[in-house]
């Protein structure tokens, strides 16, 4: 068998320099170990040769040729060589380094470590070359960062053929040296005049293409006359350059080109005799290379020596709508048979959509997130709260924003992305559109999507595969032979696995510290599973996208994820249109307008449509009222909504059925679970009507045992249900599951969150429409009893000492009661300064306290600033008559204004003009400083109107700015100095900071002063200069100026002499603070002696450690307001 043999171009076997033919050798036996031979500087293929020899003794000679593309090689006998290389030590250690070497060339930008001096160890410094490049002459130094492949130059050094080849790096071409014809350097795209292929594109076997015998002079590729041949290749042919002589073929260059290919029909058309391509080597799908080895042939190398390369763009030859020129008949083999139907079928699994209601969907806004430490004492972490302005929305949608998050990871590392939101507001179903996108083709950067519910996993004593975990545990298993998941795992990069309901998995908290599983196809624990994803050991290189609450112990764990992003539920519009929808899948058109009546009327209610679960709830209680007539009317809380939706399903069940199922959501929840089994029922009546009923289903991809409540409020009812109607719990432990006041010893775990609400709203409302709806009147004692506790707690808590969180969740308890006597009792106790600073208000927040504002019957000032309150919740809260004074993001605050004034709402526009003050102001960011001149501009925007005179309050009121945040000065002051003049009542200008603003000698000479009483220059790198330029503008400041502080800076003698001189104008002046300078025991005198001149200064401040501690208490002896502290 005769084939062509290869010369890789980036050998790291040195050829006999100044020589262009192969290095031959004298055929003997082969001596030392394979490390040795690895390390020689014999060519490769007389190795092959010699030991063809050995093993071939007795049989027909060979011949030996010295030209590489005439020489031969027994396919077979090269497979064995590479299994014998595999028994040796030595040569698996040197596998090793390769493989590092690999991963270094492709992947790192400079050697690092351990590897870098292994590689040289073993290699030389003169041999660390990649493919088709020159080494520099630097390169042995190793100190020297090496560039990337693509920054090297691109002729060769120890690959010298006849005739040298002309390169073009990246995605190559290998040809010979041609004088009479040269090609402008271009881009392979630009030589086929078309665009970058798609990388799922069907390849083409050969192109051919005319060569004109002359160009223009700037060339970097020879190419000669005659027809040109392309050849593809594939990702099993390895990287290095190859020549292939087109004897006999009329084509006077073969080029093979490893990259993107175009399609045939946008190549032109061939000339000259079709040259066919290589033959596919048997049992090697995808490979056109006899003498390329399959993956189950190599020795067991590293598994960096056996992955694909960075910058490198193989090519996928997936089942995509790709159509091939008629003209060519051989085509490079697509995906095997089984994993080519294991694809359609795993596309038809996801592209089903759900009928009726259930397939409403709407677009809502991906927000980017990010996680922060909940208060500086604690390592917990939650969700950031951006103000409404500085949200950061996921520009193109789902599709835009993966695609966008996969160019920016390195190659073969895991990616993991989080996608975060409370409880009902549509991740499952977020998750199930993700995975119909890729179904209908809108993310081609995916071969595979997975998607997995965790409550599917959390098993305990199960062990799992990662052929488990794909294909086993989805919403529908699927069957796939071994052959598919092969495929897959050697191309992970192509591959997208969805966890849903990540927080179910709480349990396996810590499994980023934990040990994988030994391999891919082993069992292991979940947890083991779990670590391999996550430590980027198993399915190295995919794309992990969880779906979660963001709260509990895993969210800890993905503060360092790749991308997050945070769903932000619907808006009043998007709710009033799914209303609109849900009748419409539902065949009740003609009840659409009512039913969006009845909601309008409801504003609580349409307030906490903002969450699609609760949204769908309302709809489906619409639908049950308006069947019986038209006196229907919504309830106007929570309780009322769960209720009315409970009450029939309650009263047709098997009696006790319903307390029994509540009690299994209570013990649920306190596991941080909400799946069960079917033999946790007490009997197979409850189990049989609280499936027929929708109280618990069988969610997707669980057994057929499993089953589930269909949303988590359904389940936090349940539980409050159970501890109403409990008599096993204490009358004293009632109000602990309020979580208003969490106990320091044995706190409860507040995981069904919507526990509290509940049961207020269950004991407190009138039986007869509430309690008895569901269960009868039989528990009047027990809830009565339950009644007079909770209400003589709730009289007792002063709300003015509660933290923020806990306050709106006293106001939402309350607001459930519906008892006039608490609520009064809190809304009264309400404090006259308000702070949400730091604390979310979502739409029922906002909507719950103004409605508490309004009853208190006092003014309040508010503080709104980083709560991401919507625009309609801070327009309703601003309109309040009680709300003298309200402080908000100023983005968010201007953005209010320019909307009111669009709508024409003069009355509220005043108001909100008015009640706003920014009093004290501190710029920590480049942003403030540019939205407090976004205030100034509109405040002389405001004053040029006709309509409108006078300044803003905000801007007319300000009397303390603080100028104190990292890395500010540079771009952030001089915007800062342009609009002080725009605050004619500042009187404390504070340019102090931890972190040093530094506005030096220039910034001082920028300032214009006046009016001011405190004036802080503290640690900003004054030397004399800038203190002359202060003295200059200091006698502005002489009637009014009270403090000046120079603490910290670079003052020398000249400085503090300016400061002497002016000193005694400074009338007003009561305290100097110049510790910590550099002037001298002359600068001190000068100043001391100035003080005498002073008698209305109080202290000057004047220790600093370039004064000789004699001459400071000299001078303090002298005068007692000098301080040395």
């Amino acid at each position: 068998m005769r084939c062509l043999a290869p010369h890789p171009a980036g050998s790291y076997l040195l050829e006999p320099q100044g020589s262009s033919q192969c290095a031959t050798m004298e055929l003997g036996p082969l001596e030392g170990s394979y490390l040795e031979l690895l390390n020689s500087d014999a060519d490769p293929l007389c190795l092959y040769h010699i030991y063809d020899q050995m093993d071939l003794a007795g049989e027909e000679e060979i011949e030996l040729y010295s030209e590489p593309d005439t020489d031969t090689i027994n396919c077979d006998q090269f497979s064995r060589l590479l299994c014998d290389m595999e028994g040796d030590e030595e040569t698996k250690e040197a596998y090793a380094n390769i493989a590092e070497l690999d991963q270094y060339v492709f992947q790192d930008s400079q050697l690092e470590g351990l590897s870098k001096d292994i590689f040289i160890e073993h290699i030389g410094p003169d041999e660390v070359i990649g493919d088709s490049m020159e080494m520099p002459a630097e390169v042995g130094q190793k100190s020297q960062k090496r560039p990337f492949p693509e920054e090297l130059p691109a002729d060769l050094k120890h690959w010298k053929p006849a005739e040298p080849p002309a390169v073009v790096t990246g995605s190559f071409l290998v040809g010979p040296v041609s004088s009479s014809s040269t090609l402008p350097c271009l881009p392979l795209p630009a030589l086929f005049n078309q665009e970058p292929a798609s990388s799922r594109m069907c390849l083409e076997e050969t192109h051919q293409m005319p060569m004109p015998s002359s160009s223009s002079s700037l060339s970097c590729l020879n190419l000669p006359e005659g027809p040109v041949q392309f050849v593809p290749t594939v990702s099993t042919l390895p990287q290095g350059l190859w020549q292939i002589s087109g004897t006999g073929t009329g084509v006077s260059s073969i080029f093979i080109y490893h990259g993107e290919v175009p399609q045939a029909s946008q190549v032109p058309p061939p000339s000259g005799l079709t040259v066919h391509g290589l033959p596919t080597s048997p049992d090697r799908p995808g490979s056109t290379s006899p003498f390329a080895p399959s993956a189950t042939d190599l020795p067991s190398m590293p598994e960096p020596a056996l992955t694909s390369r960075a910058n490198v763009t193989e090519h996928k030859t997936s089942p995509t709508q790709c159509q091939a020129a008629g003209e060519v008949s051989n085509k490079l083999p697509k995906w095997p048979e089984p994993v080519e139907q294991f694809y359609r079928s795993l596309q038809d699994t996801y592209q089903a959509e759900p009928a009726g209601p259930d397939g409403i969907l709407m677009e809502v806004d991906l927000v980017q997130a990010r996680l922060e430490r909940s208060s500086s004492k604690s390592l917990e972490r939650e969700l950031a709260t951006p103000d409404w302005a500085e949200r950061q929305l996921a520009q193109g949608g789902l599709a835009e924003g993966l695609l966008a998050a996969k160019e920016r990871r390195r190659p073969r590392e895991t990616q993991v992305i989080a996608m975060l939101g409370k409880a009902g507001q549509g991740k499952s179903y977020w998750a199930g559109a993700v995975s119909r996108a890729w179904a209908c083709g809108r993310l081609p950067q995916y071969d595979f999507v997975f998607s997995v519910p965790c409550h599917c996993l959390n098993r305990p004593g199960d062990v799992y595969r990662l052929q488990d975990l794909l294909f086993s545990l989805g919403p529908r298993p699927l069957l796939a032979a071994d052959e598919v998941f092969s495929h897959i795992v050697k191309r992970p990069d192509r591959v997208l696995l969805i966890l849903d309901a990540f927080e179910e998995l709480e349990a396996q908290d810590g499994f980023l510290h934990s040990t994988c599983g030994p391999a891919p196809a082993e069992p292991c624990s979940l947890r083991g599973l779990l670590a391999g994803l996550f430590q980027k050991k198993l399915l190295r290189g995919c794309t992990l996208l969880l779906t979660a609450r963001p709260r509990g112990r895993l969210v800890q764990n993905l503060s360092k994820a790749d991308a997050l992003f945070e769903l932000s539920g619907f808006s009043m519009e998007q709710a009033q249109a799914y209303v609109m929808r849900y009748f419409e899948c539902s065949g009740m058109t003609e009840h659409q307008d009512r039913a969006l009546a009845l909601l309008r009327d409801r504003p609580f209610l349409l307030s906490h449509s903002h969450s699609p679960t609760l949204c769908r709830a309302v709809c489906q209680l619409l639908e049950a009222l308006l069947e019986l007539g038209e006196d229907a009317e919504l309830p106007s809380t929570l309780t009322g909504l769960y209720v009315g939706l409970l009450g029939r399903a309650a009263l047709s069940g098997p009696p006790g059925a319903l307390a029994e199922l509540a009690k299994l959501a209570w013990e649920l929840g306190r596991r941080h679970q909400s799946t069960l089994q079917e033999d946790q029922f007490p009997s197979a009546d409850v189990r049989t009507w609280a499936m027929a009923k929708g109280l618990v289903q069988h969610p997707p991809g669980a057994t057929e045992s499993e089953l589930a409540f269909p949303s988590f409020l359904l389940q936090c009812f349940l539980g409050a249900l159970w501890l109403t109607l409990s008599g096993e719990i204490k009358d004293k432990e009632l109000p602990q599951y309020l979580a208003l006041t969490p106990r320091k010893k044995r706190p409860y775990d507040n995981w069904l969150e919507g526990v509290p609400r509940f049961l207020t709203g269950l004991i407190f409302q009138p039986r007869a429409r509430c309690l008895g709806a569901l269960v009868g009147p039989s528990v009047t004692a027990l809830a009565d009893r339950k009644q007079k506790v909770l209400a003589r707690y709730l009289k007792r808590l002063q709300p003015g000492t509660l933290r923020a969180r806990q306050l709106l969740e006293l106001l939402h308890c309350t607001h459930e009661a519906e008892e006039a006597g608490i609520w009064q009792h809190v809304v009264q106790e309400l404090p006259a300064r308000l702070s949400f600073l730091g604390t979310r208000l979502t739409p029922p927040d906002a909507h719950v306290l103004g409605k508490a504002l309004e009853a208190a019957g006092q003014d309040f000032s508010l503080d709104l600033r980083s709560t991401g309150i919507d625009p309609s919740g801070l327009g309703s809260l601003v309109g309040l008559s009680c709300v003298t004074h309200f402080r908000a993001a100023l983005s968010d605050t201007v953005a209010l204004w320019e909307s009111l004034r669009q709508h024409g709402e003069t009355e509220l526009l005043q108001a909100a003009e008015e009640k706003f003050t920014i009093e004290p102001f501190k710029a920590k960011s480049l942003k403030d400083v540019e939205d407090l001149g976004k205030l100034v501009q509109t405040q002389r925007t405001r004053s040029s109107s006709e309509d409108t005179a006078g300044e803003l309050p905000a801007v007319r009121d300000l009397k303390k700015l603080e100028f104190a945040g990292p890395h500010l000065r540079p771009q952030a002051f001089p915007k800062l100095v342009q609009i002080l003049t725009a605050f004619s009542s500042l009187q404390h200008l504070d340019l102090d900071a931890l972190s040093e603003n530094k506005i030096g000698d220039e910034g001082v000479s920028q300032l214009s002063l006046k009016s001011l009483e405190t004036l802080n220059l503290s640690q900003n790198s004054i030397t004399d200069l800038g203190a002359y330029k202060l003295a200059e503008g200091l006698p502005s400041l002489a009637a009014s100026l009270l403090r000046l502080s120079l603490y910290n800076n670079c003052i020398c003698d000249m400085g503090a002499e300016s400061l002497a001189r002016v000193l005694p104008d400074m009338v007003s002046l009561r305290v100097m603070d110049v510790q910590y300078n550099k002037f001298t025991a002359a600068g001190a005198q000068q100043l001391a002696a100035s003080l005498r001149k002073c008698p209305h200064v109080e202290t000057l401040a004047m220790w600093t450690p370039t004064i000789p501690f004699s001459v400071q208490e000299h001078l303090q002896q002298q005068d007692s307001r000098i301080s040395l502290r």
